[in-house]
């Protein structure tokens, strides 16, 4: 496993170079209302999405194994970042540690080559947890879009109107806003609506005028709303819009590393916490890796895509930083605008450093309405309501694990959406194999046509009497065990003297299988009832004789073919 970087350098010319800059750019400048707006929504200050922009960004263009990824602060993560951040119990700190841990079972699931295993997940899991995420998000800008406000004891006991502080939990959130509606702040709504029009309608306005049309519609609204809101507090006297630099203190420049304080005790509170960033950064930035291979005719390296991610994530705290993964939005409009290599990721990460260090007192202006604005927007588009109506036309079950998961997300957490998701997932995925799995009773006699194992013959075989054929199709594991068994109990007719079982197409048999299949013939040999196997494919020949199977069974009574098992039936019962 090679960064991809490297090997983008062999033939890098000053053409790629000037296309790739120019991308970044672009990007840089889309990236940055959304670093701002990912950390104050996470619950963390604005410089510190900034900063994992700048940090994480540098490390997944330079480590990872694609080459047009875009890293940062995702939507996706301001759920979990918000629910530790807002913990008492675990805080900053704790999130600090959660993230360093994701990096590492990122780091753990590419060195094992484990990154094809995150596409098995469900896909409605993938877009129930997403949409799930997307209706939190927009919960969580509600407070901010209307305005509300809170009053608080201040320190000599006066009291004291501030920016409504809601639960971590969505329930909590809303019993909030309902109780505290009566503070609902026109001005603050109407700067949010107006910010959202012009993140819709200026790109489609600018389509035709060069160099402006590049820029993206959530820039526009930031530059426009903050003017607005200063115009409003110069000359009307209109003051009660917030922003920025009335909530947050914004330190213009890259902190110094500093590592939290690791205890084995919050690492094991910390580590289902940890499991869930990992898996959630995983899914997204793989997921971003593949909608640019299409874009580009390209194949990443996923393996060490996510050891760059996990390296990201470990650097990135100990500047204070939030957790990150491939931003599929910000990629795109990478490759739209010319990137090809992940030099263009590299400089978009130092244009982003140079923004930090210069401009950042800039954004004391900009106003936590137009900020909640652009997250509405990324959460309407992450919710996939399209694909949501789509899915409702798929299997009930499929849309059972996406509603659960959904519902999970946006009730309790992330962590346990997914838990439960996979585990329902896996529950029906087992009921479908079952279904598949057919055991047929044959008495009177055979058509050689419907059958592989069956010697080349034109007449029907006739079954002798007191024998009993039992036809497998489909795989012989757990939870087709007992339905086997089930049926050799309820046949409701008199004991047969030979079972024959065939196994012709059976692919495979599991532990509780051979368990099973082991009672049964102890279980018959005790009744006097011979058991007889039939067309046994070498790969369940060598799963039974590993578990020493074939010592409970004669080994005639292990036949090739349905044609020697009867044979061998008609011996037994002499």
């Amino acid at each position: 496993m090679t960064p991809r970087l490297f090997r983008c350098l062999k033939g890098y010319d000053k053409n790629t170079f000037m296309k790739d800059f120019f991308a970044s750019i672009i990007v840089s400048i889309v990236a940055l209302p959304l670093a701002i707006a990912f950390g104050i929504a996470s619950g963390v200050t604005p410089e510190k999405g900034i900063i994992t922009a700048i940090v994480a960004g540098f490390l997944i263009s330079f480590l990872g194994g694609t080459k047009v990824q875009i890293g940062g602060p995702t939507g996706a993560f301001i759920v979990i970042i918000y629910g530790i951040v807002s913990n008492p119990e675990y805080g900053l700190q704790g999130l600090l540690i959660a993230t360093m841990l994701a990096g590492v079972i990122l780091i753990a699931l590419g060195a094992f080559r484990l990154g094809t295993v995150i596409k098995f997940i469900p896909y409605p899991i993938i877009i129930g947890f997403t949409a799930g995420i997307a209706i939190t998000i927009f919960t969580t800008q509600v407070g901010d879009i209307l305005g509300l406000t809170q009053e608080t004891a201040g320190q000599s006991g006066e009291v004291v109107i501030t920016h409504l502080k809601t639960p971590a939990d969505f329930i909590g959130k809303w019993n909030a806003y309902i109780e505290h509606i009566h503070t609902f702040n026109a001005w603050n709504f109407i700067i949010a609506i107006g910010c959202i029009l012009t993140i819709i309608l200026f790109p489609k306005a600018m389509k035709n005028v060069p160099v402006l049309n590049k820029i993206p519609g959530s820039l526009y609204g930031i530059i426009l709303s903050s003017v607005a809101v200063y115009l409003l507090k110069q000359y009307a006297g209109i003051t009660n819009i917030d922003t920025i630099g009335d909530r947050f203190l914004i330190h213009a420049a890259l902190p110094e590393m500093e590592m939290p304080e690791i205890t084995f005790a919050m690492v094991q509170k910390l580590l289902p916490i940890a499991f869930t960033i990992a898996i959630l950064g995983a899914i997204e930035s793989l997921i971003s890796a593949t909608v640019a291979d299409g874009m580009i005719s390209d194949k990443h390296d996923s393996n060490m895509e996510l050891i760059a991610q996990g390296v990201a994530n470990i650097a990135t705290p100990l500047f204070g930083g939030i957790p990150a993964t491939g931003a599929i939005a910000r990629t795109i409009t990478n490759i739209n605008n010319g990137g090809r290599t992940p030099v263009a990721g590299i400089l978009h990460a130092l244009l982003l450093l140079i923004i930090l260090l210069a401009l950042m007192p800039l954004a004391n202006n900009i106003p936590m309405a137009s900020l909640a604005a652009i997250l509405v927007i990324v959460s309407y588009n992450m919710s996939g309501w399209q694909t949501l109506k789509a899915m409702l036309k798929s299997p009930k079950s499929d849309v059972t694990v996406l509603f659960v998961t959904l519902l999970l997300t946006v009730l309790f957490d992330l962590t346990i959406a997914i838990e439960v998701g996979l585990v329902i997932a896996c529950a029906l995925f087992i009921h479908r194999v079952m279904e598949t799995t057919e055991i047929t009773v044959l008495k009177d006699e055979l058509n050689p046509a419907n059958g592989t194992d069956l010697a080349l013959s034109e007449e029907s075989l006739e079954i002798p009497p007191r024998c009993t054929v039992y036809e497998i199709n489909g795989p012989f594991f757990f939870g087709i065990a007992n339905k086997f068994e089930e049926l050799s109990a309820n046949l409701g007719q008199k004991r047969p003297k030979v079972r024959i079982i065939r196994m012709r197409r059976v692919p495979f048999i599991d532990s509780t299988g051979i368990h099973n299949l082991q009672t049964l013939i102890k279980k018959n040999k005790a009744e006097g009832t011979h058991v007889i196997l039939s067309g046994v494919s070498p790969k369940v020949h060598e799963q039974l004789d590993k578990a020493d199977f074939y010592q409970i069974l004669p080994e005639g009574n292990i036949c090739d073919n349905i044609n020697e098992a009867l044979e061998r039936a008609k011996e037994l019962l002499k």
